[in-house]
């Protein structure tokens, strides 16, 4: 059989709906109708005669191929867009100095950076992982530009999503039977904190502080060590450690609000302008994944 040409919107509708996660959300972000964008992948896969995309249990998935294809596709857009940028734009340079805390860094900022970089490698990008708590009063202070953060008021920042906060625990050594019950807690300005120990006191449960850290790495250590149970974003909790519930006898935690919030100073800078609306078009979309 001799091998088709692949298509740039073919590519486009592709990567746009590995990233979105699905058809519908897709569709928005290419400029087309749910179903131009299924006949564009059809289209892709009938000319490399194999199954890109799968439907899982909540979005699409990638098979083996698709994830070969998807490294390719990148790439190709990539230089697609270099190209034009050649003779029809401006290269966007600049810095971006960008704040996120551990628990957002790898599922949700990564993939934007992912997008971001190779578009605009002239764009120097500075990024500092620190808790909200750290973040917030220096973006407010203009040391940093944009920050992915859980907020501590409705009116910070630009809302994303909501990240859900879960008990979390080691099966091995069964902790949520104790009484007092020993909790890994962050620094006290800390709104994971606040809403464990607001949980508890509701439940009228005693506990008993055990461990503090302000890194996530240190609440998962205290958890896997067995001296404590923690609560920590439902993203960030590892696969071998176990999420509690009222079954183990722990109630509801309220969700963090994650927002990006920007700096007054970063006003007008076009690196920060692009980097703040992909995060938003992006992370809008993950959150209704």
């Amino acid at each position: 059989m001799t091998p088709r040409d692949l298509q740039m919107d073919w590519l486009k509708c592709f990567v746009a709906v590995v990233d979105a996660g699905s058809l519908s959300s897709a569709a928005g972000e290419v400029h087309r109708s749910q179903s131009a964008v299924s006949m564009q992948l059809k289209k892709l896969e009938a000319a490399l005669g194999r199954q890109l995309l799968v439907r899982g249990p909540r979005h699409l998935e990638l098979t083996a191929d698709g994830q070969t294809l998807l490294g390719y596709a990148r790439r190709m857009l990539d230089l697609h867009g270099e190209a034009q940028a050649a003779f029809h734009g401006e290269e966007l340079t600049g810095r971006v100095r960008l704040g996120v805390p551990d628990d957002y860094a790898a599922k949700y900022l990564t993939p934007v950076l992912k997008r971001f970089a190779p578009r605009h490698g002239a764009v120097e990008i500075e990024l500092d992982c620190e808790q909200s708590t750290s973040l917030i009063p220096r973006v407010t202070r203009g040391d940093l530009d944009l920050a992915l953060v859980s907020r501590d008021h409705p009116r910070r920042g630009t809302l994303l999503f909501h990240e859900p906060l879960v008990w979390v625990g080691s099966a091995q050594f069964e902790l949520w039977r104790r009484d007092p019950l020993p909790i890994a807690v962050y620094e006290d300005t800390s709104m994971a904190r606040r809403s464990a120990i607001n949980a508890l006191a509701l439940q009228g449960r005693r506990y008993k502080v055990v461990y503090n850290s302000s890194s996530l790495a240190g609440q998962i250590a205290a958890v896997e060590s067995g001296l404590a149970v923690a609560v920590a974003t439902q993203c960030s909790v590892p696969e071998h450690l176990q999420i509690l519930g009222s079954e183990h006898g722990l109630g509801p935690l309220e969700p963090m609000e994650v927002a990006v919030y920007r700096s007054r100073a970063s006003q007008g800078s076009p690196a920060v302008d692009s980097l703040y609306s992909l995060l938003i078009k992006t992370l809008r979309l993950a959150g209704q994944a």
